[in-house]
Parts: structure tokens; C-alpha cells; sequence
């Protein structure tokens, strides 16, 4: 496997990838999704998952995986990394 792309474990108080994509399905508490750059409402105090594992998580959740090239050393650089591909990504 690439070391760029290796599977890591979620940093302790992250949160980055909930809070710098958008995602479009509802979320509990945010029936019509969220907008980048806005943190998720079922983000803890200490950026931890309330719904991880749950049914009401958005798939899109799920599929977000942390990964060396996402992630970087920092939080800044993931929130900085997954800005750029949201606006990569987003529509024209």
C-alpha cells in the first residue's frame, strides 16, 4: 500500500472531516445537510462523532476514511486538504 494513502486512526480532536466538506443528505439536527466549512451539529465538544456507527450517520460520513494524504500531520492541513477538494469537486 501507497504511504500516502495508508489507512490511519482518526486523530484525537480533529473533527476536520466534519467539519470542511459539504454533505448533502440530512444530518439529525441539519435535515437539509451542511454547507463546507460549517461544523456538523453532531460534532462533540471534543470533535468526536455523537451519531458515529448509527443509522442516521450520512453515508457520506462513512465513506470518508482518514488517510495519510487527507489528514497531513495537523488538523489546519486537513481542514486546509479537504477545502481545496471541496471547491475541486464542487459545481460549476
Amino acid at each position: 500500500m501507497n504511504s500516502t494513502t495508508s489507512v490511519l486512526e482518526c486523530r484525537p480532536n480533529c473533527g476536520a472531516c466534519c467539519t470542511a466538506p459539504s454533505i448533502t443528505s440530512p444530518i439529525p439536527g441539519m435535515p437539509n445537510g451542511k454547507p463546507a466549512g460549517v461544523r456538523c451539529v453532531q460534532l462533540a465538544h471534543d470533535n468526536r462523532c455523537l451519531i458515529f456507527g448509527q443509522p442516521s450517520r450520512p453515508a457520506f460520513c462513512g465513506g470518508l476514511q482518514p488517510a495519510a494524504d487527507m489528514c497531513g500531520d495537523t488538523r489546519e492541513y486537513a481542514i486546509r486538504w479537504l477545502g481545496e477538494l471541496e471547491r475541486a469537486t464542487a459545481p460549476v
